[in-house]
């Protein structure tokens, strides 16, 4: 990773999350294991078909326990190295994982970062999809 570019300047504070009245957006780690698998895999359906006009992909599909840990691991170092954010959406008691927000370098041109989020299937008749993405949408903007 030597010599890769980071996202942000290194005077540019990080957020380190985010609470709203239904959740709570903060780094998304390991210690995440068991609830981010169980987001992801009730959601499977939902995300490769959100995914897969993005990634090109059918993720979730095939995804193991050790494949999400690996995964998991990646992301918070990538988190700690400033190169990608990613947040795990949480319950504010923290009981259960409700989906992710990630910002990662954007690959087009005259863009800085490119923002993606999923909340799980269960959470979509709720009205949270929309709901992340207008909290996502300013707390961005203030930064």
């Amino acid at each position: 990773m030597k010599g890769r570019k980071t996202l942000i300047n290194a005077d540019f504070n990080i957020p380190e999350g985010l609470e709203a009245s239904r959740f709570r957006l903060r780094m998304l780690t390991v210690h995440d294991l068991i609830k981010d698998f169980d987001a992801v895999m009730t959601s499977s359906d939902h995300l490769q078909e959100s995914f897969s006009v993005i990634t090109g992909s059918n993720w979730p599909e095939g995804l193991t326990l050790e494949d999400n840990l690996i995964d998991l691991g990646w992301h918070q170092r990538e988190f700690t190295l400033h190169y990608s954010f990613a947040y795990t959406v949480v319950t504010l008691s923290e009981e259960q994982c409700l989906g992710c927000v990630y910002i990662d370098p954007s690959p087009k041109p005259g863009y800085d970062a490119m923002v993606t989020m999923w909340v799980r299937a269960s959470e979509l008749e709720n009205g949270l999809d929309a709901k992340l993405y207008e909290s996502v949408k300013t707390w961005i903007s203030a930064r």
